[in-house]
């Protein structure tokens, strides 16, 4: 096959593929819903992130604290699932993915690498969550 056969086969393929903004969507709300249904499951898997000098800083114990944001993760994913308030719902996890990579860097550089991977991962989160809700605000 030449390669202008080729192009023309992925043109013709990428005509029936959903856009990228419900791609974009859709991941976002399953990566929400799972995190949150995750925490719930096993809120101290999450809680290994809360590092000594955070844990002053929150009103209940980093279980708890685990055990509340994936009960809210479990909705915000489903109404971006859903297409519903995703405006709303993309933007709280937009604002929380950010200051979740502030954090991290924070961690980061504080405490030796500490959490490296994790801050590298949900830098591209951020960046999704914020392109559903630019999306979500276009109407696209």
């Amino acid at each position: 096959m030449d390669a202008r056969r080729f192009a023309d086969d992925v043109r013709d393929a990428a005509a029936f593929a959903p856009d990228a903004a419900t791609v974009a969507r859709v991941g976002l709300g399953l990566m929400l819903f799972a995190a949150g249904v995750h925490k719930l499951l096993d809120p101290a898997a999450w809680a290994v992130y809360v590092v000594e000098w955070l844990v002053p800083w929150l009103v209940v114990s980093p279980v708890a604290f685990m055990l509340v944001n994936g009960a809210l993760e479990i909705g915000f994913g489903a109404a971006i699932l859903a297409d519903r308030y995703t405006a709303l719902a993309s933007a709280v996890a937009a604002v929380s993915l950010s200051a979740t990579c502030l954090y991290l860097a924070a961690v980061f550089i504080l405490e030796g690498g500490l959490f490296g991977d994790v801050l590298a991962r949900d830098i591209g989160l951020t960046g999704l969550a914020w392109s559903v809700l630019l999306a979500s605000l276009r109407g696209d």
